[in-house]
């Protein structure tokens, strides 16, 4: 055996050995550990407030409102709490956080770039100022549907928008584009809203300052029914692509030449987002940084593969967003503490860290 094959040897067994050392879970497995953290997280939502609630007594309460036993014992303080306040809430972020790590992790899949997020690219930025412009100028065309309706409109524009400035392919697409062309959409978005909030009047005011900071005070089971629709059909369609995700990875030529109708793939990748982003937004506000710390950790349990990358980012926005929940209202009562204070303070460190982290593999 020459030199050169004892060393291609070696090398081909460090290989193997360095990726035998990386072992991560399988998907089932930690689908069902978030899964069950996150049903953990919506009980102690319901039970943790100024009026503090026993977990069983939480579980006892809903399963009586569902049809499950009856509530027997409980005054009807505590069951309106429980159903009427507390439950929507939680409901509403799970909801919430779902749509902004699926949608990360889809604009991730979408653009080829780790650091895609709906709020760093500027399409939560867009379709806030959908749902301000619904707010400011009174629009009720479609009803209770007319928020969510602008917020996916605008949204669908940004990121259609986005896609083409920023598309990968041979003339670019890259990072630095990328976060150009965000910066720069959100800028326009922001002088829009400015100009809104100088027309605006007192109580369109407190709406707009509630857009632009995420919150969720504002649940309610009308809130949930209205914006449901867009949200169940905007996470259903993500899913459904997560095998031409995959495929797109290989990128766009290769992907052409097994069969994939790229065209039609990313146009639907892209109404899917601007679905699930309007609705986030619509529901609670501009809430920054989930999209893109979600992803990026279920992606180092599990790996790139959109099959289980997509649910268990889902599955992990919703109980980071009631986690930040819980803290926005416990933080300092009886105030509450806006919850996208909480995701950017978490994401923006995390944010400066994948920046330092890519510059650093460049060099290398």
């Amino acid at each position: 055996m020459t030199t050169t094959q004892v060393a291609d040897s070696r090398t081909v067994a460090d290989e193997d050995e360095s990726q035998s050392t990386v072992r991560r879970p399988n998907g089932p497995l930690v689908f069902t550990i978030v899964a069950v953290l996150l049903a953990a997280s919506l009980v102690a939502g319901v039970a943790i407030g100024p009026l503090k609630l026993a977990p069983l007594d939480v579980i006892d309460i809903l399963a009586a409102k569902i049809g499950i036993g009856e509530a027997a014992g409980y005054s009807v303080a505590d069951i309106n709490v429980v159903w009427e306040i507390r439950f929507p809430r939680v409901l509403l972020a799970a909801m919430v956080g779902s749509a902004l790590a699926i949608s990360g992790a889809a604009l991730q899949g979408l653009f080829g770039n780790s650091l895609a997020d709906p709020g760093i690219i500027g399409v939560t930025a867009g379709a806030s100022l959908g749902a301000i412009t619904a707010i400011v100028l009174g629009l009720t065309v479609l009803g209770s549907w007319t928020v969510p309706g602008m917020a996916f409109i605008f949204g669908l524009i940004t990121t259609g928008l986005i896609y083409a400035l920023a598309r990968p392919g041979k003339q670019g697409g890259g990072t630095v584009q990328l976060l150009l062309v965000g910066i720069a959409i959100t800028a326009i978005t922001g002088s829009a809203n400015g100009f809104f909030t100088y027309i605006a009047d007192t109580t369109e005011l407190e709406s707009i300052t509630y857009w632009s900071m995420g919150s969720l005070n504002r649940a309610s089971w009308t809130t949930i029914v209205a914006g449901l629709p867009f949200y169940a059909i905007g996470v259903a369609a993500v899913m459904s692509l997560a095998k031409p995700l995959d495929v797109l990875a290989l990128g766009e030529r290769q992907a052409h030449h097994v069969g994939l109708n790229v065209k039609r793939t990313r146009i639907m990748l892209i109404i899917a987002t601007a679905l699930v982003v309007g609705a986030a937004v619509a529901l609670a506000g501009s809430i920054g940084f989930v999209g893109l710390v979600v992803p990026h950790i279920v992606r180092l349990l599990v790996g790139p593969g959109h099959r289980w990358l997509l649910p268990i980012s889902a599955l992990g926005g919703a109980f980071m967003l009631v986690l930040a929940d819980i803290g926005a209202r416990t933080l300092n009562p009886p105030s509450e503490v806006p919850i996208g204070l909480f995701t950017g303070l978490v994401g923006g460190p995390f944010f400066l860290w994948l920046l330092f982290h890519r510059r650093t593999e460049m060099r290398a």
